[in-house]
């Protein structure tokens, strides 16, 4: 499994500890130092849609000019959008051979890793 976002947000330092915690390995992507494929970002819209990832009660939506928070209307906009600024992108992201799953919660990630 993989799990992206960024080392300073505290929603994915608590994703970070509980998997540890529990004992599951996974491989760690921090998109601000590595970044984000447009072709990654296709493939979590693919399973979830583009909506649920774009963060619009964080600091990076708010700040966005209106322009730009006007243009994110379907996949192609948001994933332009996401790809010039990856801290609008609600975190974690949980990639596994089965599922995606943004945000994070003890028991949702508890009933997707138990499936493995």
């Amino acid at each position: 499994m993989k799990l992206f976002g960024i080392p300073n947000c505290d929603t994915v330092k608590k994703a970070r500890n509980w998997l540890t915690e529990n004992g599951f390995e996974y491989e760690w992507h921090d998109f601000k130092k590595k970044g984000l494929s447009a072709e990654q970002v296709q493939a979590w819209i693919t399973a979830m849609g583009w909506e649920p990832l774009i963060n619009k009660q964080g600091t990076t939506w708010r700040k966005l000019d209106d322009a730009t928070k006007a243009s994110v209307i379907d996949a192609n906009s948001a994933i332009i959008v996401m790809i010039a600024n990856p801290s609008v992108i609600k975190r974690p992201v949980l990639v596994t051979d089965s599922q995606t799953q943004v945000g994070f919660k003890p028991e949702i990630y508890q009933a997707i890793l138990n499936k493995k």
